[in-house]
Parts: C-alpha cells; structure tokens; sequence
C-alpha cells in the first residue's frame, strides 16, 4: 500500500484549472500539485511560484514521477488527453463532463479498466451546499413524498465572450457545460430516470452555441425539471422543491466557487452558505391545513471533499467519489438529451426510472 504523497500534474490552466482544480489538490492531503502544462506560464508561476510550468502535455507523460494527471481542457480534448494520459501508465481526473460522447467514455473506462488506473470525473457540485442541504431535507422525508424538484443554473452574461465554450465545435454550448452538473445531481438524488425531454436554444446576439436550455426527467410520481440560462438578471430559485407535506425553496448559489475565484483557501468552516434555504411547511392535523415557515439549517458544502478522496483511493483503496459507471450515466443522460432536442420527444433510457434505483424519493 502506497504511503508517500502523490505528484500531481494538471493540464489546463484557464477557468476550471485554476480556479477549482489547482487550488483543491494543494488542499489535499496525499497530493501535491508539481507540474502544470499551459501555454501561459505566467499565470501558474503569479499563483504557485514553486510548481512548474511544461508547454506540452507529452513533456508530462514522460515523467516518471507524477502519479495523476489532472486534465481541465477544452471537452473536445479529454478524450485523446486521457487516452494518452493512461497509456503512460498514470491515473487520471477528468473535469466534466467525462467527454463529448459516450462512446468515447466507454472506451476509456475500458482502458482504464485494463491498465488497473484510477479514472474518475470531477462532479463537484455533488458538495455544494444547497445540494447537501437539499440532500439532508429528502433523507428526514421533511417534505414528505417529493412530486417537484425545480433545478436551475442560472447567469446574466448577455454579451459573446468568445470562450471556446461558445464557439460551435465538440462539446461547446451551455447543455455541456452546465447540464452534468444538474444530471449528476438528479441522478445522485433519484437514480436514473425512465425518459427525458430537451429543448435547447440559443438566445443571445452573436451566440452560435445553446445558451439556455430546459430539460425534464421522468420518474415515477415525481417530475424533475433542469433548466439554465445566459440571460437570467433577476435572482431564480436554485431549488424548488414540493411534496406532499410542504415546499423548499433556495435563493443564490454555492458560494465556493466564488471564493476559490477571489483566491481564498479552503480552511475550517469552508463552504458555510449564508443563505441556506425556506422550508414551507403543513403543520395542520387532519383536514386542516396549516402552513408554518421556517429557515432551513443549511450543511456546509466542501469541494476538498473531491480530492481528499481521490487521495484516498490510490493510497488507502477506497472507492473514488466519483465512479466510472457513475460518470458514464450522466454521459448516457447528456446523450440522450441531444437525441430528444433532435427528434422533438420524450426519449426512454434503457435503464432507470423505476422505484427500485430511486435513490432519496420517499413514498408517502
């Protein structure tokens, strides 16, 4: 069993790089971030002056010394990335989503399988606070059996930045970049659905990719509806969720993300959102109805919670937290929602959906 710390080599140095990845391996303990491959070397060495800086990712791979190679690129470069990555022998992170297709996250689950290599997804936003909060609210049946949950991802960016996110090639446009994390949590709360139903669009001026899109999931008794925007300037619920005994409603997002942004470090009580959520509730008996509101007392999110168990699993064999098999369902959901926005209907999935992988929906 392997007891030293593992050096970490992380390819990509833009959003993603560095504002959740490089950081959250530094907070790690069992992982030190040594290499960095960007073509802006500058950046790296202003935030992390004792880590390296390598312009190619095959300077990477060479090494013999880094264990995991982080990839936060472009998602038309995961695939060959991480190909690469695990033929070199080394365990792999990928940023989501896992890649543009499934059939592409198939195989490198395969690989990964064969080379015996760690490969896992970044699904961060399973530790953000609301989403624990919400979590917590389901387990205590507080809502008694669940009929709604609203998901929203919603942002004021009305004008083109011209990021690689907006321009029309693999893996761009706001269904890719928002939509796993709404389809890791879905799937994290209910298991997989029976069907689900797309409609994207693109809104902005100048846009040439899907900047809003409205997404619904099938369950049983239970409707789950996902949506995000570019064009969202008034505050929406994050969460909006009724059952049969009451509501829970939540305003803002996670504030993590933000705080990593601003340059902040991970420390005790991290995570700690100061808006956590209403809770509606009856509190009538019999016929009477009686609804008594109340703040909801909100659990902490915690991002650290990623690598620390990454960590873990290549120095102690934990399970990762999060799977391949995981990972490949929001492929196959991703997928799906493309086939359903293309075709104009309800597409079934070939697995899900029934009270059996229903995860936290509590009959009455």
């Amino acid at each position: 069993m392997k007891t030293q710390t593992l050096s970490v080599g992380l390819v990509g140095y833009g959003m993603a790089g560095r504002t959740f990845h490089a950081p959250l391996i530094q907070a790690a303990p069992g992982l030190e971030l040594t290499v960095v491959v960007t073509g802006d070397a500058s950046r790296v060495q202003a935030d992390f002056p004792e880590v390296e800086v390598l312009s190619r990712l095959p300077l990477l791979l060479a090494r013999r010394d880094i264990d995991l190679v982080v990839i936060a690129t472009p998602n038309e470069l995961h695939f060959p990335m991480a190909k690469a990555a695990l033929n070199a022998g080394k365990h792999v992170v990928l940023d989501k989503p896992f890649t543009v297709s499934l059939s592409e996250a198939r195989l490198l689950k395969a690989q990964a399988d064969r080379a015996d290599r760690l490969l896992s997804v970044f699904h961060n936003r399973r530790w953000d606070s609301d989403f624990l909060t919400l979590k917590g609210v389901l387990e205590a049946q507080t809502l008694g059996r669940v009929v709604v949950l609203e998901s929203r991802f919603d942002r004021f960016q009305p004008r083109v930045a011209g990021q690689w996110r907006d321009h029309p090639r693999p893996g761009g446009g706001i269904w890719y970049d928002l939509g796993p994390h709404l389809l890791d949590q879905a799937r994290e709360l209910f298991g997989m659905p029976r069907a689900i139903l797309l409609e994207l669009a693109t809104f902005r001026d100048g846009a040439q990719v899907d900047d809003d899109f409205l997404a619904m999931l099938e369950y049983d008794r239970l409707r789950v509806i996902l949506g995000a925007s570019a064009l969202v300037a008034e505050p929406t619920p994050r969460f909006r969720v009724h059952g049969t005994r009451g509501s829970f409603v939540k305003y803002g997002l996670d504030p993590q993300e933000a705080w990593l942004g601003a340059g902040q470090v991970p420390e005790p009580a991290w995570g700690v959102d100061s808006q956590p959520g209403f809770l509606t509730l009856d509190e009538g008996t019999g016929d009477e109805v009686s609804l008594v509101g109340q703040e909801t007392l909100g659990v902490p999110g915690d991002y650290t919670v990623f690598y620390a168990g990454i960590a873990a699993a290549l120095l102690k064999g934990t399970p990762p937290p999060v799977t391949c098999e995981e990972a490949l369902e929001v492929m196959s959901l991703l997928e799906a929602g493309l086939d359903s926005y293309r075709q104009g209907r309800w597409v079934r999935l070939k697995e899900g959906g029934g009270a059996g992988r229903r995860r936290l929906h509590p009959r009455a």
